[in-house]
């Protein structure tokens, strides 16, 4: 592997025994292990994405995460009356000098609404990894130090170690191990 892998491959489906568990070849990371690896695996996670949210909600910069969703989102969208419609929409809600949550992107003055007439699924990349490198290299460090990742973190621990998780986990052994 090259030094720039950083675990983030989509196309591979995560390869289960034929009970549906992850194989114990490779073992999986969850939750806040996982979310601590890379942004990418953070936002990967629907809980990850709701515990980010909650962060930079009393940053006052949610609007990043929601901006970066709603591209992700439009990059599946088909059908260029529907391409229009969200592209219009999120131009609206991010980009526009009266947008009601603007994210703050370089090149936005020059961004105007004619771009919103002919949509294709990636006429917001740019500002996209704009928006991703500013989360990545601001928001999301200060996340894995904060109280919202903290506190998670150690519910899940407390979690691992109850009397139910640890009976689950042996029994798991015992039949790993027969």
């Amino acid at each position: 592997a090259s030094d720039e892998d950083d675990g983030f491959f989509p196309f591979f489906p995560e390869i289960n025994d034929s009970e549906g568990h992850p194989s114990s070849s490779h073992q999986t990371l969850k939750g806040t292990s996982k979310w601590a690896t890379s942004l990418e695996n953070l936002l990967e996670d629907p809980e990850g994405v709701k515990r980010f949210r909650e962060f930079l909600k009393k940053e006052f910069s949610e609007e990043n995460v929601l901006f970066w969703l709603a591209c992700e989102e439009f990059k599946k969208t088909q059908g260029k009356k529907q391409m229009q419609e969200k592209a219009k929409e999120i131009y609206m809600t991010f980009l526009s000098s009266k947008a009601s949550s603007q994210v703050n992107v370089e090149g936005q003055s020059r961004l105007n609404e004619t771009i919103l007439e002919t949509p294709h699924p990636l006429m917001f990349q740019k500002l996209q990894d704009q928006i991703f490198n500013l989360m990545k290299y601001d928001s999301y460090s200060r996340f894995l130090k904060s109280d919202v990742f903290l506190n998670h973190k150690k519910s899940e621990e407390q979690e691992e170690n109850s009397p139910e998780a640890q009976t689950a986990a042996k029994r798991a052994s015992r039949i790993y191990n027969t």
